[in-house]
């Protein structure tokens, strides 16, 4: 069965990103490889063994496009309402919560936030299928 153990994006100032994703979520540097063209700098939290994945292209000086096949990446929390005034608190600008029904039932309660580069994350709810 496969597992899976991380998501890469490509980011232009690492601090900046390292810093956003250590606030934002608890993720810290769990490894950091220096090559000669690229970076690589991997986040995780000891809740997960999943990691994000930070490549810092050396020289790259325009931001990234995400084109039209980036869509986001996916987070749960224990308490919505608490993570969206934190991040407010921080200047991340988190979007409004929104919620999502079917069937009569709640779905889904979440928010958006975007990274230093312009990457999506919802932010759920722990809640159903969302844990």
């Amino acid at each position: 069965m496969a597992k899976a153990i991380h998501m890469m994006i490509r980011v232009l100032d690492e601090a900046a990103s390292t810093e956003f994703y250590r606030n934002a979520f608890g993720l810290d540097v769990a490894d950091r490889f220096d090559f000669d063209g690229f970076t690589l700098v991997y986040l995780r939290n000891p809740e997960n063994d999943f990691e994000v994945e930070l490549t810092v292209n050396k020289g790259q000086q325009e931001p990234y496009t995400h084109g039209s096949g980036y869509g986001h990446i996916a987070l749960a929390v224990e308490d919505l309402d608490a993570e969206h005034t934190r991040f407010a608190g921080l200047g991340y600008n988190p979007n409004d919560i929104k919620e999502f029904h079917r069937d009569g039932q709640l779905m889904a309660r979440f928010f958006f936030v975007q990274d230093p580069d312009g990457y999506k994350i919802e932010v759920l709810q722990q809640h159903g299928r969302y844990r």
